[in-house]
């Protein structure tokens, strides 16, 4: 099945599981969606493959930083008409706290949208929305 056709399945049933089927790295993840409304949070499991740092224990960075990436993405595909993955065209993200061993939860802003590029800030957080873990800001190419 196309991307497109799992797309379009995804967003009339609001199951987005098939959609993170198709980004092999977001499968790795074994990220969830959620969408209540116009309420949109993506969530990372806590598995313990995700520690960087055994010591603290703490998130690995990277993981922390693919989380922020993917979740921008899926929040493009639910809020856009676009057919296609939507392409990073730069991602910076502030590590403010250490991701602490457990699950972890992004909300987006669509900071601008124009026809072919939008620009994101993604909030990370565990405890709290009000006390992030993370922030990523970033650009997308959007497809047709």
């Amino acid at each position: 099945m196309k991307f497109a056709e799992i797309l379009t399945r995804c967003r009339a049933s609001n199951d987005w599981a098939p959609l993170v089927e198709c980004i092999p790295f977001a499968r790795f993840l074994n990220l969830r969606i959620d969408v209540k409304g116009d309420a949109f949070t993506c969530i990372l499991p806590f598995d313990q493959k995700l520690i960087g740092n055994p010591v603290l224990p703490a998130l690995h960075g990277g993981a922390t930083g693919g989380f922020l990436e993917c979740a921008g993405l899926f929040y493009l595909l639910l809020q856009t008409e676009t057919q296609s993955l939507p392409k990073t065209i730069d991602f910076s993200i502030d590590y403010l706290r250490t991701g602490l061993p457990q699950d972890t939860y992004a909300n987006v802003v669509m900071v601008k949208q124009g026809r072919r590029v939008a620009n994101l800030r993604i909030e990370a957080w565990q405890s709290s929305p009000d006390k992030p873990i993370a922030l990523g800001h970033c650009n997308f190419m959007l497809g047709a």
